[in-house]
């Protein structure tokens, strides 16, 4: 893809913008974790993508930087959508976007809940869905939830899960 968007973010980026392209009329561009925060101030700053709608995650569990983060974006002056993404390693903290965008904060704990993926910054950092004590993060692909459904229902409840 080479459009206005991404020569401007080219230009300001240089490498670490590492690729780009559209999908169903939505700029997706992958930046470098290295400046994800730097990009993300550029995003709602200089591009005015001032609503972060979702902040997520995807596991790929064979591939070295085993995380996609994916932040979706939309531009109330520009009524487009925008999509970056980053790839962070098992264990590599990623920058935390909630001095950005607000709306992060509880995303972001979500995706520490789940993917166990730590956000460097972030102002309460801890589980919200599941108990503290919970071991493993359930949206890894090579995550058994049978096994430790049953162990915590057995330690926690004090019954067999009857999974």
């Amino acid at each position: 893809m080479d459009n206005e968007l991404v020569k401007r973010y080219r230009a300001r980026f240089g490498e670490a913008l590492r690729e780009a392209w559209t999908d169903r009329k939505q700029a997706i561009l992958v930046v470098s974790l290295e400046r994800l925060l730097e990009a993300a101030q550029f995003t709602r700053d200089d591009e005015q993508f001032d609503l972060l709608t979702d902040l997520t995650a995807v596991d790929w569990p064979k591939r070295e930087k085993r995380f996609d983060l994916v932040l979706n974006l939309y531009s109330f002056p520009k009524q487009e959508r925008l999509r970056i993404k980053a790839q962070v390693g098992e264990g590599e903290p990623a920058p935390s976007v909630a001095g950005i965008w607000p709306t992060s904060n509880w995303m972001e704990r979500e995706v520490y809940d789940m993917f166990g993926i730590v956000f460097s910054g972030h102002p309460n950092l801890k589980r919200l869905l599941l108990p503290e004590e919970w071991e493993g993060f359930p949206l890894r692909k090579d995550y058994d939830i049978l096994q430790q459904d049953d162990a915590w229902v057995r330690e926690n409840l004090g019954i067999e899960s009857g999974q």
